[in-house]
């Protein structure tokens, strides 16, 4: 990639590769953030135009001594000068000042229109991008002077970041902060006709999500030692996958004990009530004979309110993080067993209901996925009967269909261990 670079004599100077030479020209303009900025705007075309084969070296830089090499002469280099700023990069220099909004007023516009297509939570998580990492960076900067080398260094900026006791962002963190940054210069490149700097950026490589389930025994025993008043709570965790703001928004309404169903229509997030994370996650989760328990002795409890199914002392809903810490984390350390987030159990769940040999599709549905991809990338290594790899299930085929055919024909006319045909003696 190309760059913009500072003379001795404090001039800039491109610095870019054409045809496999380096390519440095010359120009009398002094070092300024503005010039910088028109000049980075000349070679983002420059760069654009090469990767597409359309670029005409002429057009830019006419007075160059590069055009003879790059025309197959030699060129005595005891007679390179200095050029003058060529027309090309002049015209930008001398246009007029942008007429785009700045980063700040556009990004600020482009989040009420939006707005209305979101989510509360959604809404909060991107205003915090704004006003916390993108605007503070980029607000003051009009939104057609932000650069693709600017974008760079804003996303490498964010992997020095501190957080908490560790440096830098993680990849997935970044790429969710990049996400809205490339929303709103895409929307400004295409008000303000000019070409996006987020061009050929590629979101960074996130690590595969690792799950780490628990196994049946480590299930009962979980349920058979936590709180008392928890027991109903963690058993529909285990036997239904149910997301935790799934289970702590249902409400007896929706917990349909002559069907045996659980019809997931809401979710909590920071405690405010929300449609599900996506539309394949309304859904009716069938109970197991487990779950239809813990749900009849949770009705004694707080079915009479006819709120929330699980709830706190006053009878509203639970707060997530207190639970995580003061009973789930808590349980686990007593029972001597390995740290892991509450999500495992909805982790679990999947596990134990493939590895039962429940029909994959019926688990995505009860999971609320769009299908089956999931179930195969993520949990098939923890199902044995959906790795096995070994050639034994097509073993076991055979061995059933050779049976079958045998018992077809008389012994008379039976070859070794596979029926032969009459005519072939």
């Amino acid at each position: 990639m190309g760059s913009v670079r500072v003379r001795n004599n404090g001039t800039l100077f491109f610095d870019f590769r054409f045809q496999g030479m380096r390519c440095r020209e010359y120009t009398l303009l002094n070092d300024s953030p503005a010039n910088r900025k028109k000049m980075e705007k000349v070679l983002s075309k420059i760069e654009g135009e090469i990767s597409l084969g359309g670029f005409a070296y002429e057009r830019y830089f006419p007075d160059s001594t590069l055009l003879d090499r790059l025309k197959g002469k030699a060129q005595d280099s005891s007679q390179k000068q200095v050029p003058a700023v060529t027309a090309a990069i002049q015209a930008t220099v001398d246009a007029p000042a942008s007429t785009a909004p700045l980063f700040k007023a556009f990004a600020l516009e482009w989040f009420d229109e939006k707005i209305i297509q979101w989510k509360r939570s959604y809404r909060s998580t991107i205003g915090y991008t704004l006003n916390s990492y993108l605007i503070p960076t980029f607000g003051e900067i009009a939104v057609d002077c932000i650069t693709k080398g600017d974008v760079l260094k804003f996303r490498s900026s964010l992997a020095k970041v501190q957080n908490g006791t560790k440096e830098g962002l993680s990849p997935d963190r970044i790429n969710h902060i990049m996400t809205p940054f490339r929303m709103i210069l895409d929307e400004a490149a295409d008000r303000y006709d000019f070409s996006t700097p987020f061009i050929r950026i590629k979101q960074l490589k996130v690590r595969k999500t690792e799950i780490d389930p628990f196994d049946i025994d480590e299930v009962n025993f979980i349920i058979a030692n936590v709180r008392a008043d928890f027991k109903n709570y963690y058993s529909v965790r285990f036997f239904t996958g149910l997301r935790t703001g799934e289970i702590d928004g249902l409400m007896w309404q929706y917990v349909d004990f002559e069907k045996k169903v659980i019809m997931v229509r809401e979710t909590i997030v920071e405690g405010l009530v929300e449609t599900t994370k996506t539309p394949e996650s309304v859904r009716d989760v069938v109970m197991t004979t487990v779950v239809y328990q813990a749900l009849k002795a949770q009705y004694a409890v707080t079915g009479a309110s006819g709120g929330y199914v699980f709830s706190n002392s006053n009878g509203q809903v639970l707060d997530h993080r207190n639970v995580t810490k003061r009973i789930w984390y808590t349980t686990l350390k007593r029972l001597g067993l390995k740290k892991r987030r509450p999500y495992q159990t909805r982790h679990t769940t999947a596990t134990l209901w493939l590895a039962s040999g429940e029909n994959p599709e019926w688990v995505a549905r009860m999971l609320g996925h769009a299908n089956t991809r999931m179930l195969f990338t993520v949990y098939s290594r923890y199902v044995p009967n959906l790795t096995r790899n070994d050639g034994s299930a097509f073993e076991r085929l055979l061995a059933v269909l050779v049976k079958h055919f045998r018992s077809l024909i008389p012994d008379t006319e039976r070859r070794g261990s596979f029926p032969v045909h009459p005519q072939v003696v």
